[in-house]
């Protein structure tokens, strides 16, 4: 463009969106971007109008999870953007990339406080990748390329971009950028070579697959390749569409509440590869599974971003590449002469088979949730995707629901409560064509709950199954075993849900008994609206393996 026409500053980024490849963005309107709502008004870019911009920023997390690429979010300046927060910090701590466009005051307001005036970058430098605000809109070019490279590059994660209202305003004349790639880190063939002879002397191998930048490809890939060493695999926490469950070298997920004979297992191994994954928190289960900073065991990690490697655990053969570059690499390994763990893998993988069977599970009362998975299993096609929040209810899916489909789990790593819903929607607004589903808690789904609206408005049939027990359960779990018998402030009065769906123009029942669920379930998928199936169970039944009164006790002073 030699002589660019022209362009306001709202046209110019959503100019750039679509150059970008951009093609969902969702969103709270607000005067602060009004010249970028007119230039989506003709854009080639479908808008989701959410209800509260958490919602809104988990949608375009979501998104980024499903895609691989920035999910875009816009809010409007002060309140909008500390709405937002929730879903900056999944995107942060799921690696997930996604970009939020934040309005801002005019320039020359700045620093007067002035109405709605933040300082993003004080506000959200140490959550989000990068924080910049737009000073020119012949620059906005510029900035938004930068801004989808960062948010993908190595560790991917949440850029934010303010918008001063007067810049959106004021036009330019300026070329477009040029559509961005991700840059993608291969393995040297040096280190598959040392992998290759590290298999060879390992007598107890196990792999953990976690983290972003995987693609269907890299996990049919990496799949091939663990039947062809008859390699056990595990999943990292709330990463186990990485592999699929049925798969005979499927292990078990390092999640909350983990079958003892997976940890076991890790500890006894003698090589671990960590792909893709950081072995944070919770999949180290409290940073206790390895010996910090050096393992007992050999540990191949394999991660994109050159910073993770030994900043927690010192590697034998650190690996900088994507998981998706290492599973096209690995296909040179050859397999061992001899494969002395083969016998061990099958074993695993018919542990799993038993600590994942929901039939085996009794808890209190009437409904059983342990049927409604099994029915779930037996009905619902294995590349449905399955949403939650968090909260006890979520060991339900984790433990029970056998995840079979890359892009078949949304849920935060992060343990963000809220997510379900709206990841739901996003899913199904991307995924039209795939059964969706949201397991929420009571007290999960009424953190972005409204959001059920926007399935309604855009005529998304999401199916909520919302286990009711009256009580922040995880926070009562805690309570009761550390001040038993002393509840405070985890009691909750709920709304009858399956009105609340109603109201919103959804499909909405309350299902009591496990033997009602299976016509239940096919009522609300034959409604073709959203649907809300309101499952009340007994507040004893706090986990599937214990109860409220059982943990009491065990917590009560001798």
């Amino acid at each position: 463009m030699a002589d660019p026409t022209p362009r306001t500053g709202g046209q110019i980024l959503v100019d750039q969106l679509m150059r970008h490849g951009a093609r969902d963005v969702f969103c709270v309107p607000g005067e602060s971007y009004l010249a970028v709502l007119d230039a989506l008004h003709d854009a080639d870019v479908r808008l989701t109008v959410c209800r509260q911009e958490g919602g809104a920023a988990m949608m375009a997390e979501a998104a980024g999870k499903l895609t691989g690429r920035p999910g875009i979010c816009f809010v409007t300046r002060g309140p909008g953007a500390m709405n937002a927060a929730p879903g900056l910090h999944v995107a942060r701590q799921d690696s997930t990339p996604l970009i939020l466009f934040v309005g801002q005051v005019e320039r020359g307001a700045r620093e007067r406080e002035a109405f709605q005036e933040l300082d993003y970058r004080a506000v959200f430098g140490t959550v989000a990748k990068w924080v910049t605000e737009v000073e020119d809109p012949a620059r906005l070019p510029e900035l938004v390329s930068r801004a989808f490279h960062v948010a993908t590059a190595g560790r991917p994660g949440p850029v934010v971009v303010a918008l001063p209202e007067d810049v959106l305003t004021e036009t330019a004349r300026v070329a477009d950028a040029p559509p961005f790639a991700p840059v993608e880190t291969h393995p040297a063939l040096a280190q598959m070579v040392a992998l290759q002879k590290l298999l060879a002397e390992a007598e107890r191998p196990l792999a953990i697959l976690g983290g972003s930048r995987w693609t269907a490809g890299a996990v049919r890939r990496f799949a091939r390749f663990a039947e062809l060493l008859s390699l056990p695999v595990a999943c990292s926490f709330r990463r186990q569409g990485l592999f699929p469950a049925d798969h005979p070298s499927y292990a078990g997920d390092l999640g909350l509440g983990v079958n003892p004979k997976l940890l076991a297992r890790i500890k006894d191994s003698d090589l671990l590869l960590l792909i893709g994954g950081r072995l944070s928190e919770i999949p180290s289960q409290g940073y206790t599974l390895l010996d910090i900073p050096g393992p007992r065991q050999r540990l191949v990690h394999v991660h994109p971003d050159p910073e993770e490697l030994g900043r927690v655990y010192a590697p034998h053969l650190p690996i900088n590449a994507t998981p998706a570059s290492f599973a096209a690499a690995i296909e040179t390994v050859q397999p061992p002469a001899a494969l002395p763990w083969a016998e061990g893998t099958a074993t695993a993988h018919a542990d799993y088979g038993t600590w994942s069977d929901p039939t085996r599970i009794a808890t209190p009362g009437d409904l059983q949730m342990g049927g409604v998975m099994a029915h779930l299993r037996a009905v619902l096609p294995a590349d449905a995707i399955v949403c939650n929040g968090a909260g006890n209810f979520a060991t339900w899916v984790h433990r029970f629901w056998p995840f079979r489909a890359f892009d078949g789990q949304l849920a935060p790593t992060s343990g963000s409560m809220g997510y379900g819903i709206p990841a739901a929607v996003a899913a199904k607004r991307l995924l039209p064509e795939r059964v969706v589903v949201a397991v929420s808690g009571d007290g999960d789904f009424l953190m972005n709950g409204q959001d059920f609206a926007t399935a309604v408005q855009y005529d998304l049939p999401i199916l909520v199954i919302l286990v009711d027990n009256g009580m922040y359960g995880t926070i009562r779990m805690h309570q009761e075993r550390e001040y038993p018998g002393r509840v405070s402030g985890t009691s909750l009065r709920n709304p009858d849900f399956a009105a609340y769906a109603t109201a919103f123009g959804g499909y909405g029942e309350r299902v009591t008994r496990t033997e009602d669920f299976p016509a239940a379930l096919a009522r609300a998928r034959a409604s073709g609206k959203p649907a809300i199936l309101h499952c009340p169970i007994d507040p004893e039944a706090i986990t599937p393996t214990t109860t409220l009164t059982a943990l009491r006790e065990r917590g009560r002073p001798a």
